[in-house]
């Protein structure tokens, strides 16, 4: 298995060219404002509520005077950095004064090896890739107390190692699929007309001789090619072996985008409205929409973030999402995250979920490379 070294080297620059396409704010502020920004935003990720123009005079980190204080805290909202909720309240950053911190301000570390350690030792390389999923989406929610998300792995990174068909009851066949070396998958598949145990087993043989190896897209798409082009010169055995195949290698296997989330019940505890998360766990339900911009997350290297309504979904405008590609074998196969409310500590969460994507390809790439 592949060793993870400095495993969150440059983090804090992806971030910054995960950004490309957000409207991230064009922003010239001086040191001395800077200084009182981040300090400002540190507070109030760290202790939540508007901050007070006195509190960050009184810091022995700036020597100004609380009217200085509130004269360049007017300038930033100006910009667009920072708000009042309240009439009478201090400031809190904006969204976009979130983003501003992110790409100019924050400082991330490289994790530390006994925090790695632990993380790799919630992913045995020995569980299945669902399994690592699911685990993985666990250790995202432990770790930071929010919603982890992890996609499963892509289909062409599931490959066919051996298929077994046994008749059913009526016009149903069992297939059973065993992928990936050890993951075992079963499906029901309803044919045309009924077929015995030696139809069934010499049809097993031939899929087997002639696709095991291959990506069950691979497969589907062998299959579906011999169908079309080979009709004339296909025997009843290759024939009833196709019209199987075809029913058990199914285009959902291209489709399939599926994803494990777990904590959902972190993000009642911030701010968000009930109804705002409500509308979150809605979307977790229904998926469409997150896979969706979990695919996005597909196509940019390093770390992804969205803040509130960068991602473009309406459920998360009162959250950030953070996610990062894994691989396996090279290959993109899938993304994994965390969502949580927009007062989170960045420079924290991002490495969790930086280490936790090469940990999880590492320990799927480790079950890919076991010999059978």
């Amino acid at each position: 298995m592949a060793t993870i070294r400095g495993a969150s080297r440059s983090v804090a620059g992806k971030v910054r060219r995960a950004a490309r396409g957000t409207r991230v704010p064009q922003v010239d502020v001086g040191d001395r404002a800077q200084r009182l920004f981040k300090m400002l935003v540190e507070h109030y990720l760290a202790e939540g509520g508007p901050v007070a123009s006195k509190t960050l005079a009184s810091s022995t980190d700036v020597a100004v005077s609380p009217a200085t204080v509130r004269n360049i805290m007017a300038d930033l909202e100006a910009r667009g950095l920072v708000a009042s909720p309240h009439t009478s309240a201090g400031k809190v950053p904006t969204h976009q004064g979130l983003r501003f911190f992110v790409d100019s301000l924050i400082s991330v570390q490289p994790m530390d090896a006994r925090s790695v350690g632990r993380l790799r030792g919630s992913l045995n390389p020995d569980m299945t890739p669902n399994q690592l999923v699911a685990a993985a989406s666990q250790l995202l929610s432990q770790v930071t107390h929010m919603a982890g998300l992890v996609t499963v792995p892509r289909p062409e990174q599931v490959s066919l190692r051996q298929v077994e068909f046994l008749p059913l009851s009526g016009r149903r066949v069992l297939a059973i699929l065993v992928v990936n070396e050890r993951e075992v998958q079963n499906r029901v598949i309803h044919t045309d007309r009924e077929y015995d145990e030696t139809e069934l087993n010499q049809s097993a043989n031939y899929i087997n001789r002639e696709f095991a190896g291959r990506s069950l897209m691979a497969v589907r798409a062998g299959v579906l090619d011999s169908m079309q082009n080979d009709k004339d010169r296909l025997d009843s055995l290759m024939q009833t072996a196709l019209d199987v195949a075809s029913k058990t290698f199914t285009d959902e296997d291209a489709e399939d985008h599926d994803y494990v989330v777990t904590g959902e019940s972190n993000l009642v505890d911030s701010l968000a409205s009930v109804d705002d998360v409500r509308e979150l766990f809605d979307a977790f339900t229904r998926k469409g929409a997150i896979v969706h911009l979990l695919d996005r997350c597909l196509e940019t290297e390093g770390i992804q973030l969205f803040i509130g309504e960068e991602s473009g979904y309406r459920p998360l405008d009162d959250y950030s999402l953070i996610t990062a590609r894994y691989e396996v074998s090279g290959e993109v196969a899938g993304v994994l995250g965390v969502i949580g409310p927009t007062r989170m500590a960045y420079e924290k969460v991002i490495p969790v979920v930086d280490v936790t994507a090469r940990l999880l390809g590492s320990a799927i790439d480790y079950d890919h490379a076991r010999p059978g």
